[in-house]
């Protein structure tokens, strides 16, 4: 095969129409008629079908291709030419093979498999067009994350994932032995050290993997995943929605221009993400829940025997996914709810002052069934304040005492949120559950392959 011909990934075939070029890659699928083949190739970028004629090639190249497999991996030289009745769609007229590698008994065959069976074989799974095209949405998404705010000022500045303390309470911690110096966690949240950026850069954002030991198995639970958390100086509750909002629109509109091969291939009604542009819906926690309370959603409550009862939804309790669904069935695009009850939120939010029994928190719900994506508050600035919410919430003193240095040197009113990543794409796929949304899901039963 003549070195000259050019090495073309599939995803640049529409530059190279009446080529010749080569292609490397995998057998995705193969089907025959009579004396022409059409073997599917992919090579990373995407998937093209070829087409073997028997007069063309020859009966050597001809027998060759018989002997293909499901994933074997091949390099193919043949001339790209457009689709004959579908735009935007090419093909490769092949005219010789290379078989770099035969697979044998490919377990993922072109049939119905278990999720169990194919989260086990998860390694193998993500050739899948399927979850090709997630994976390549969740790209998208993290380079308009990471576009965003670049374009806006922020710095990027990496929290530790081996932390001292507790962000979200001590009862999701992953803890390890941390050599002479005792206990260490895994991180549930970058923000902690976020905030402390935020003193010294303005605006900040930290994004990397963050931890939960929850012992939930809900379609929307990972105990390992990756969040993006803003941070940022002189910023206030409603300048932290205000970004939120325009943060969430920015990356739906930008994965709508990017990604629409991959959308069809998800068969995403694109119509609801098209919705998705500013203002988004508001409404404050107290309100929302007189509106769970006149639409009759009811809270399930459960006795010490087991025995369920369901009661008026009741001021001070926390949203739980029926309530969030009940509330944003009513809505085709997000809705920032406001101003939690402040017991049932962290200890470093602010407590409104026109208020004092809620926080200046808000949650970031988003429709379709897809539940909170964002969470993120006005933090508590005063020092005073900080210790007695440490106190309340039974937490140790000495772990937080540089986090309280921020209080003490500087201290200007702050606001931050967190986006979580695999929510977030599972929610722009239109998928049932988060495991497809991380190349390697780790859940309470499972951390192989």
């Amino acid at each position: 095969m003549s070195s000259a011909i050019p090495h073309v990934y599939i995803s640049d075939f529409k530059h190279h129409v009446g080529e010749q070029v080569r292609l490397k890659g995998w057998v995705y699928n193969i089907r025959s008629s009579g004396k022409l083949m059409f073997p599917e190739f992919r090579d990373g970028s995407g998937i093209v079908q070829g087409v073997v004629s028997k007069k063309d090639v020859g009966e050597s190249v001809w027998q060759q291709f018989e002997t293909l497999t499901q994933e074997s991996s091949v390099i193919v030289t043949g001339t790209i030419s457009k689709h004959p009745k579908l735009e935007n769609v090419y093909e490769l007229q092949v005219s010789n093979l290379d078989i770099v590698h035969i697979a044998h008994d490919y377990p993922i065959t072109p049939k119905e498999h278990g999720v169990e069976f194919l989260s086990d074989k998860r390694h193998l799974w993500l050739r899948s067009k399927r979850q090709w095209a997630i994976m390549r949405v969740r790209h998208e998404v993290i380079n308009a994350i990471r576009d965003f705010f670049n374009q806006r000022d922020f710095t990027l500045i990496d929290s530790p994932i081996i932390t001292p303390n507790a962000v979200e309470g001590t009862t999701t911690l992953f803890e390890l032995d941390y050599f002479d110096l005792g206990k260490a966690y895994l991180t549930q949240s970058g923000q902690l050290y976020g905030e402390a950026s935020a003193m010294a850069f303005g605006k900040i954002y930290v994004f990397g993997p963050t931890f939960r030991a929850e012992k939930s198995k809900t379609r929307r639970h990972l105990t390992e995943f990756w969040m993006v958390e803003p941070e940022m100086a002189y910023y206030d509750l409603e300048m932290n929605m205000a970004l939120a909002e325009e943060f969430v629109e920015y990356i739906v509109q930008r994965v709508l221009e990017k990604r629409k091969e991959e959308l069809n291939i998800l068969e995403r009604d694109t119509t609801k993400l098209e919705k998705i542009t500013r203002p988004f819906y508001r409404l404050s926690y107290t309100d929302a829940v007189e509106w769970l309370n006149k639409n009759n959603v009811k809270l399930t409550k459960k006795s010490d025997d087991g025995t369920e009862t369901e009661i008026d939804f009741p001021w001070g309790e926390d949203f739980g996914a029926p309530q969030e669904e009940a509330l944003m069935a009513q809505f085709d695009k997000p809705c920032i709810v406001h101003r939690y009850p402040a017991d049932v939120k962290a200890f470093y939010m602010k407590r409104d002052p026109i208020n004092p029994k809620v926080a200046l928190a808000m949650d970031m719900l988003a429709p379709e069934g897809a539940g909170e994506i964002i969470g993120g508050s006005q933090r508590e600035d005063s020092y005073d304040a900080l210790v007695e919410r440490i106190k309340e919430h039974n937490l140790p003193m000495a772990p937080f005492e540089w986090f309280l240095d921020l209080r003490k040197y500087g201290s200007v009113p702050h606001s931050g949120f967190g986006l979580g990543l695999e929510r977030t794409v599972k929610w722009i796929c239109g998928l049932e559950h988060i495991r497809e949304t991380s190349p390697y899901p780790r859940m309470i039963y499972r951390n192989t392959p």
